[in-house]
């Protein structure tokens, strides 16, 4: 991450903000993924991350990411364009370096440019293909996966799915195995394959672990014959608080599928899923077929997450009732209210 001056990490909690006040400043603290890397090339970009409008864009190799605003008339950075690595906006021209400053007011060439005249701009990574943003200052580090540096594995980034449906409700969903059998019948899931063996989940540093076994077959349609009789589907999920999780799958002969779950918070009740992919095995099969079996999972999953009332994910344990198989989703409600975010957490 660059250096940024002081007096461009303010980002105020916008006025229309869908975030109680509250979760808004606990939320702001840690990264999200805001951006597919490789689709971040000579154009500017946006974001939509806490109700706060983005603007990214490539200056030599830094990626830039700033608040969608011109500090000279407000025009949205957006709809300008980049020139010689500088962000140029479209109303009346002015430049802005990668470090957020003006360089350039080309009404007056001459004028002395004042300091204040620089783009807000935000803490930024890139790491497993994505790019990372945060609002305030931050030390959280990144979630953890550790395969998207294996020279045995092969890296996948899937395309963002768009969920009318709160971050909350999103990560929850994926952490549970309950609903396999139900939502996925289209993709690996059985009717009448619907129970749950006892797992266990454990409290770590940084968040959850999961260690879930079952002989439900995580392989999809046709493929099903590849799975040894009675193999242990051994599912390893690991929760970073607040939206992110990684879930490793071990398959037959040590092969291993690891998946990221990584959740845009674009507002209280509509989340940009992101999701990078590591594999060790069939990688010389198409990788738009694994693009296109993970899309139908999560739009298997889109589907029933924008159908839950309330949109907001509760953390009083009360007010939804718990089913044995809910294990993992009752320790995860309870390091979001440990965080210090609201009961009725709009998220």
């Amino acid at each position: 991450m660059s250096s940024i001056p002081k007096q461009q990490l303010s980002i105020p909690r916008p006025r229309d903000c869908t975030f109680a006040a509250g979760d808004w400043d606990i939320l702001s603290r840690h990264w999200f993924p805001i951006a597919v890397a490789a689709d971040l090339k000579e154009t500017p970009a946006r974001a939509r991350l806490l109700d706060v409008e983005l603007v990214l864009f490539r200056s030599g190799g830094e990626v830039v990411v700033a608040r969608d605003l011109c500090p000279h008339r407000g025009m949205m950075l957006s709809r300008g364009w980049v020139s010689d690595g500088q962000i140029v906006c479209p109303y009346h021209g002015l430049h802005f370096g990668a470090d957020g400053r003006c360089t350039s007011i080309p009404s007056r060439p001459d004028a002395r440019i004042s300091d204040r005249l620089s783009l807000t701009r935000v803490p930024t990574r890139e790491r497993f293909g994505l790019i990372w943003a945060a609002l305030a200052p931050t030390e959280a580090p990144l979630p953890e996966f550790d395969a998207w540096d294996r020279e045995d594995f092969q890296t996948i980034v899937c395309e963002p799915v768009d969920i009318a449906g709160s971050p909350g409700r999103q990560l929850e969903g994926f952490l549970d195995v309950a609903h396999f059998a139900w939502a996925h019948t289209g993709t690996f899931g059985n009717r009448a394959n619907p129970v749950v063996p006892d797992y266990t989940v454990d409290r770590t540093a940084r968040g959850l672990t999961v260690h879930y076994v079952s002989n439900v077959s995580n392989f999809g349609p046709g493929q099903t014959h590849r799975a040894p009789p009675d193999f242990p589907w051994r599912r390893t999920f690991d929760v970073y608080p607040p939206f992110v999780a990684r879930l490793v799958i071990d398959y037959p002969d040590d092969q291993q599928l690891w998946i990221l779950n990584a959740v845009c918070p674009a507002s209280a009740r509509q989340t940009r899923l992101f999701c990078p992919i590591a594999r060790n095995f069939d990688k010389h099969t198409s990788v738009e077929s694994v693009r296109e079996f993970n899309a139908r999972v999560f739009n298997e999953d889109r589907v029933l997450v924008e159908c839950q009332r309330p949109e907001d994910l509760p953390l009083d344990l009360g007010s939804e009732i718990s089913i044995p198989a809910d294990r993992t989703s009752v320790a995860y409600r309870r390091l979001l209210k440990e965080m210090g975010l609201s009961l009725v957490f709009t998220g």
